[in-house]
């Protein structure tokens, strides 16, 4: 299997990934931290949501990056500077410094195509598209479940070993639980 991880800049290949069966269906579209604005977040409803996620992969950066198997949209990874995020002003979510950090906080594998290692390919893709706009730095907050199986619908924000095994490292504890389970913050530093 050879995995492309592109920046998400086609419409229709995030809908692929991010978007409900059916086009009035109220789903995240993984709007809710990329958002500044928890009343935006709210206003959006329905095909509204999908509207704004149209918007958003015609920016640049785009708001994140898509995995490839043969052509085929199979996963998705949120990573955007922090500052653009509702991560900016979190109160549970520590800011560790003043540097211009990217957070990476999403991530999303299409049914029939999980456990194939398509997550790694995602963090990797992620962080390599993070560099290519200058990042100093990426950081993640994943679940630390020490082990113990994670809700599938939880498990969107990834979890320390997953980043672990991408070179993260643990860079500070936060207020968020998660399906029973602590976040914390890793970060990778991408200007060594």
């Amino acid at each position: 299997m050879a995995i492309e991880v592109r920046p998400a800049n086609v419409f229709e290949d995030a809908a692929a990934v991010l978007g409900p069966r059916s086009p009035d269906a109220n789903v995240c579209w993984c709007l809710s931290y990329r958002l500044m604005s928890s009343k935006e977040n709210q206003s959006l409803q329905r095909t509204a949501r999908g509207s704004r996620v149209r918007e958003l992969v015609r920016e640049d950066p785009p708001p994140g990056v898509l995995a490839y198997d043969g052509g085929e949209p199979v996963g998705w990874a949120a990573i955007h500077p922090r500052a653009d995020t509702s991560f900016a002003k979190s109160r549970k979510i520590p800011q560790v410094d003043d540097a211009t950090v990217w957070s990476l906080w999403c991530l999303r594998v299409r049914p029939g195509h999980r456990g194939q290692g398509i997550s790694h390919a995602l963090v990797a893709g992620a962080v390599d598209f993070a560099r290519t706009f200058g990042a100093p730095a990426v950081e993640a907050y994943p679940v630390d479940n020490r082990g113990a199986k994670v809700d599938l619908t939880m498990a969107y924000v990834g979890t320390r070993s997953l980043f672990e095994a991408a070179g993260f490292t643990k860079a500070a504890d936060t207020a968020s639980v998660l399906n029973g389970f602590p976040r914390i913050l890793m970060r990778l530093d991408l200007s060594i």
